[in-house]
């Protein structure tokens, strides 16, 4: 997991790389329409351009606007995608046996042997589940919100942004020494164009990873589902939805 983490964390950073100044990143404010969404679909597939079945595209949910609503939904896309990275690698990890060669936790138990990733997530404790998810809680909680620096994406701000890690009275109690938006600065002399490719190219890689993840589970779990995976990825006879299907909430306090 750690190095699933590690690895999205920098395919992440080059894929979407912002403006350098911060400031100015925060207080532009940024409202697409439609036609936006439009003149991005062809950039990001020419040959199947605009499909917006559902018209999403024209929705005002919670009667907000429709440009509050394209934000919403594009910031969506861009997190779902990014999770869906985060879990596209962390397959391609585990089912290749890498795994740190220190003890997983601090009484000495070991990371998970095999290389069905499914499976190895079965075998880790609740404890370190329940840090996971919290670690995934907090993540969620810090990136919506809506600061001077930061302007909430259905309110002006820019879809993916995430909002700095900083110390002080508008930041975090103790100084992290990075942040997730562009952790190690790599579009600092980065020219606008460019950003802009690493950025369409982070919504097409974050599509295709989802179809990539549910291709694999699916082929574990309904064998033959996917013929291109027949025989590459191993059966899994579990439960892919348990966490959202077992009552973690509940299980500290005996529910």
């Amino acid at each position: 997991m750690k190095t699933a983490v590690l690895a999205s964390l920098v395919a992440t950073a080059a894929a979407f790389a912002p403006s350098s100044n911060q400031a100015a990143r925060g207080s532009v404010a940024v409202q697409e329409s439609k036609a936006d969404l439009e003149a991005m679909a062809k950039k990001l597939n020419p040959v199947l351009g605009f499909w917006d079945p559902l018209n999403l595209a024209e929705a005002e949910f919670w009667g907000a606007s429709n440009e509050a609503t394209i934000g919403f939904l594009r910031h969506a896309e861009i997190k779902h995608g990014r999770v869906a990275m985060f879990a596209f690698v962390g397959y391609i990890v585990h089912a290749n046996g890498v795994k740190f060669p220190w003890a997983m936790q601090m009484d000495g138990t070991p990371f998970p042997t095999g290389t069905n990733p499914p499976a190895l997530w079965d075998a880790v404790s609740e404890d370190a589940k329940w840090q996971i998810f919290s670690l995934i809680a907090f993540l969620e909680f810090w990136s919506e919100l809506s600061t001077p620096d930061h302007k909430h994406y259905m309110a002006g701000g820019k879809p993916g942004d995430f909002p700095d890690f900083k110390s002080g009275p508008d930041g975090l109690p103790h100084p992290v020494p990075f942040n997730l938006y562009d952790p190690f600065k790599l579009s600092k002399n980065m020219s606008e164009e460019k950003k802009e490719r690493r950025l369409l190219a982070e919504l097409n890689n974050g599509r295709l990873a989802q179809l990539g993840i549910f291709g694999f589970l699916c082929e574990q779990t309904i064998p033959g589902s996917v013929p291109i995976l027949s025989g590459v990825v191993p059966p899994y006879s579990g439960e892919v939805m348990a966490p959202f299907t077992t009552n973690y909430l509940g299980q500290p306090f005996g529910m």
